[in-house]
């Protein structure tokens, strides 16, 4: 009676939609008024003080086990609790404590890495488009393919680094390439590309030599505190989360370090309105030693440096439109993924990607595009016109 009366006061002020709960003794709980949007049954009693010690970790491992199951959409689910004001799973203190004990150093951030890219090439290409790209796309228009908004991303970056041929230019967290080879081929510059992930540097050497790009185009596997040489463009996309709080002003020493005089770079990363974020089943199965940062200290980074801010920019709902279709996509190629994982893996991806597209559809996080250059660049176009044509 003591689990029932637990829960039943837990769910009373988790959802913002109406929701019929089932506990493990098959008893039903309504909570809100109207038509229930979604069920949820518990097979199993989550020992209450999993669920105090560390909400978000208790129950995204409840879900992936089966110990709770989900009848309707996940993803409005996990919005619902969002979007409810005083949830219990905004809990999470004493994980955060243990977070600052935990560095990105070189050895870290390489298994961090592998850990979630090195999953397998064949198992990323069942759900990802064409292009292999594993970030954010940008949607000219509603029913955009998920390839064509992809290279729209690419060119939209590119356009706003207004290279001019000849010029150097670093990716700093390359993926699979597309970025380096487009910005070869269109705009003849020579980029670098530098991944800790062997998948992808495999994949990436493979891409140059298929599309005779060796004299334009390099990758190494490499930490991009390891690089050397100046560049003048420095681009980094959906790396910089994994780079951790306590190495940001390491990585912005860095870039400053690796830019030439009147360089441009510009930074393509998840952000929270406030402060930063971090999620303990996020860092445990998903990406470990992650880290969201806040716009406001990205940009105290981006200033204490000596750069000069240009241009921000929200893709907060482009982002939660991709993840969208990553999830259909993935769920469409089910039976595939069943051949190469189990199902904990599979609820565990199910969850990661729907829980992901609610967060930044009741805007828990965002999605910014941060241009700075090093000292003063007037050769800039003067309007954000050059951008979109």
């Amino acid at each position: 009676m003591i689990d029932q009366y637990f829960y039943k006061t837990l769910f009373k002020s988790t959802f913002s939609d109406p929701v019929e709960i089932t506990l493990w003794d098959g008893e039903k709980v309504h909570y809100g008024e109207g038509k229930p949007v979604f069920r949820i049954k518990m097979n199993e009693v989550i020992p209450k003080a999993e669920i105090v010690q560390d909400p978000s970790m208790a129950m995204g491992e409840a879900y992936m086990t089966g110990k709770l199951e989900v009848e309707g959409d996940l993803k409005r689910v996990v919005q619902s609790i969002y979007e409810k004001q005083g949830s219990f799973l905004g809990n999470g203190k004493l994980y955060k404590t243990l977070l600052k004990t935990i560095t990105n150093n070189k050895k870290h951030s390489k298994e961090n890495i592998q850990f979630h890219y090195d999953i397998g090439n064949d198992f990323y290409k069942l759900w990802l488009d064409e292009t292999m790209t594993y970030s954010c796309a940008y949607f000219k228009h509603e029913n955009e393919s998920l390839a064509d908004a992809q290279r729209n991303k690419v060119a939209y970056i590119l356009k706003k680094l207004n290279l001019q041929k000849d010029q150097t230019l670093l990716d700093i967290g390359c993926g699979w390439g597309e970025l380096i080879v487009t910005a070869a081929k269109k705009y003849g510059v020579k980029a670098t590309g530098i991944t800790l992930s062997n998948e992808q540097y495999a994949r990436v050497k493979e891409r140059i030599i298929e599309e005779n790009l060796i004299d334009l185009v390099d990758v190494k596997l490499m930490d991009y505190r390891d690089i050397q040489g100046s560049f003048d463009r420095v681009v980094s996309v959906g790396m910089l989360e994994h780079v951790g709080q306590d190495h940001l002003e390491e990585y912005f020493e860095k870039v400053y370090d690796l830019l030439a005089d009147g360089g441009i770079s510009l930074l393509h990363c998840i952000t929270c309105q406030k402060e930063g974020a971090s999620n303990s089943w996020i860092d445990q199965y998903i990406f470990p030693g992650g880290y969201v940062p806040g716009v406001a200290e990205l940009v105290q980074h981006i200033t204490s440096k000596q750069f000069h801010l240009v241009d921000l920019e929200s893709l907060r709902r482009h982002y939660e439109k991709t993840l969208d279709i990553w999830a259909s996509n993935f769920e469409g190629a089910i039976e595939e993924v069943k051949k190469m994982k189990d199902e904990t893996f599979i609820r565990m991806w199910r969850l990661y990607l729907n829980a992901c597209a609610a967060s930044f559809a009741a805007g828990n996080i965002d999605l910014s595009q941060l241009i700075f250059t090093k000292g003063v660049n007037n050769e800039m176009p003067m309007t954000r016109e050059y951008m979109y044509q």
